[in-house]
């Protein structure tokens, strides 16, 4: 049975909102449009084509963390399934944790991540266990406390030092978590 232009157009936006405008070809046939669909939306400019397979609506208003959204998708296995969590640096600038400004994207990714690097990204390969992601709109990052261990093991201490008082300061960590974090 097929929906209607309308039912597909309002599927397509509710996926889209929860991704700052962003949704993937896959995710936009699954709203009901097909692939002839699809090239006409590009073509008429309803969509931006923003890489192999990712889109954006046109006029949705721009959001502060819409990198990490197109990072997300871009990160997506052939079944559509988002591979990448944002992580380390760029995960305690999005936490607000000590002064972290991070020129690149950290991702920690599964181990047999097949896409190449790309600029403006830095892979870390790992195994991240669900409890220690938190889903935002559009795209997954390291809890708090797993984005301070993931800091210890890999840099500066003073702003690491910052960075666990802030987090145990606004209650982001718990006091027991906190002594679990050894800085070496």
């Amino acid at each position: 049975m097929k929906s209607s232009s309308r039912e597909s157009s309002r599927r397509l936006y509710d996926i889209a909102s929860g991704q700052s405008g962003y949704f993937t070809s896959l995710q936009a046939k699954a709203a009901g449009y097909s692939h002839r669909l699809q090239h006409y939306h590009r073509q008429r400019g309803n969509w931006i084509h923003i890489e192999h397979g990712v889109f954006r609506l046109r006029h949705f208003p721009l959001s502060r963390w819409e990198e990490l959204v197109r990072w997300s998708l871009w990160s997506r296995d052939r079944k559509g399934k988002f591979r990448a969590v944002v992580s380390h640096e760029t995960a305690a600038m999005f936490h607000e944790l000590a002064d972290y400004l991070p020129a690149k994207t950290y991702l920690t990714v599964p181990s047999k991540f097949h896409k190449v690097k790309v600029e403006g990204c830095i892979l870390r390969r790992g195994v991240i266990r669900k409890g220690d992601t938190e889903q935002q709109q559009g795209f997954r990052v390291t809890t708090p406390f797993r984005t301070l261990k993931d800091l210890i093991r890999a840099g500066d201490r003073d702003q690491i030092r910052l960075a666990i008082a802030q987090a145990a300061q606004r209650g982001l960590i718990t006091l027991m978590q906190k002594k679990k974090l050894k800085i070496k």
